[in-house]
């Protein structure tokens, strides 16, 4: 089940306004503002898909296995291509909606 998230979820000083979860897959989508078609992707290393608009912004990031990872390790951790992380340690309340 897909479940909408209200409000907004920062992560790494980014704020993602439009999230959702599905719970059965273990799956979190967070887009930084209306999903769109991304002028590229890609993959970090934890193996989350990264989507940038057309001028290099991160617009959205899909984390696979989003609540085993915050229960495993206390936090979530993205690395964007450039080396530079993202990274959440409070989205225990996010997954728990």
């Amino acid at each position: 089940m897909i479940e909408t998230i209200p409000g907004v979820t920062t992560i790494g000083g980014i704020a993602f306004d439009d999230v959702t979860y599905d719970r059965e897959a273990d799956v979190l989508y967070l887009w930084a503002g209306k999903p769109r078609r991304p002028a590229f992707d890609d993959a970090s290393p934890e193996g989350h898909y990264l989507q940038f608009g057309k001028n290099g912004a991160l617009i959205a990031v899909t984390i696979v296995n989003a609540r085993w990872l915050d229960e495993k390790e206390g936090k979530i951790v993205v690395t964007l291509p450039d080396g530079s992380r993202l990274e959440s340690a409070n989205l225990g309340a996010v997954l728990a909606a």
